[in-house]
């Protein structure tokens, strides 16, 4: 019977899993309950089956579903390395996957990169397209006065140089088993990527020009917003490794959901510098700076 169950290759043969279906259904009915609300904002109604769907409700009901198949599926996720099933094969086909979302999440901000672009080096067009005063291709557009890049911008892009750092020291740190050192850096970095999301809000709650005002808000808004929700979403990813830190789960030799969350905060990184040499200092080259 032992020779039954003996494994003769490096691969993991995942134990039937309900959250893949879970978190389908989890994510249709958040989109179908956006869709809903939308109709309810609006005053409107949403008819199926003799019952009316237009409330948020389905869309609250569909992110706790995603929330709890996320949490759910990596807690399995994790119970599975410290069982020992991550083999050498198995983390480097984790480290592909890591390697194809993060690529997925760079062409999702060359997105937002093209739109900020196609505005300013085709400002007529941008412009009367939104239907606002015609400035003869100025960029910015006339009467908005720009955020000065050298203040809160680069003060945030030296937190997060700051904090690529101990994230790379706290890389070290697990390699060398050095798990005082791990914890630590980890402490710093989280608390770096709080003050970042700190500094952001503060420059969004007194920004002189507004998301809807402009193409230039809007386009501003999005890339960098859409930033922002990513150094939260890392900051949050670090945060747990932290408590795995603490608890003891990463070695030397198995420490891939560590290493996929240093990948991604150096992903951050690198899109804030495009975000602050492009967005917050060349879009800014010759305009109006507000104080």
């Amino acid at each position: 019977m032992a020779d039954g169950h003996h494994v003769d290759h490096d691969y993991h043969i995942v134990d039937p899993s309900p959250w893949p279906l879970i978190g389908a259904i989890g994510g249709f009915t958040m989109a179908f309950g956006a869709i809903s609300g939308m109709r309810y904002l609006n005053d409107d109604v949403f008819m199926m089956g003799g019952v009316d769907l237009a409330n948020p409700w389905l869309f609250y009901i569909g992110v706790a579903l995603v929330l709890y198949t996320m949490f759910a599926w990596w807690r399995d996720t994790i119970l599975e390395a410290n069982a020992g099933h991550h083999t050498p094969v198995v983390q480097m086909h984790l480290r592909y996957g890591m390697i194809l979302f993060i690529a997925s999440e760079v062409m999702f901000f060359v997105a937002w990169f093209w739109a900020f672009f196609d505005a300013s080096l085709f400002a007529d067009e941008a412009i009367q397209f939104a239907r606002v005063e015609y400035t003869g291709g100025q960029w910015p557009p006339a009467g908005i006065e720009v955020l000065d890049p050298m203040h809160l911008p680069l003060f945030n892009t030296i937190i997060l140089l700051l904090s690529g750092t101990t994230v790379t020291w706290a890389h070290h740190a697990v390699i060398h088993n050095q798990r005082g050192v791990l914890k630590g850096m980890l402490w710093v970095t989280v608390a770096l990527g709080i003050l970042f999301s700190g500094v952001q809000a503060y420059e969004y709650a007194y920004a002189p020009f507004d998301f809807k005002e402009s193409i230039y808000g809007a386009t501003f808004f999005m890339a960098t917003g859409f930033h922002g929700f990513h150094v939260i979403i890392g900051t949050i990813f670090l945060l747990v490794c932290l408590f795995r830190a603490m608890a003891g789960h990463f070695t030397p030799e198995q420490h891939f959901g560590f290493e996929a969350a240093a990948w991604y905060w150096h992903f951050v990184d690198v899109v804030w510098l495009f975000l602050f040499f492009s967005i917050y200092i060349w879009a800014s080259w010759g305009a109006a700076i507000a104080h």
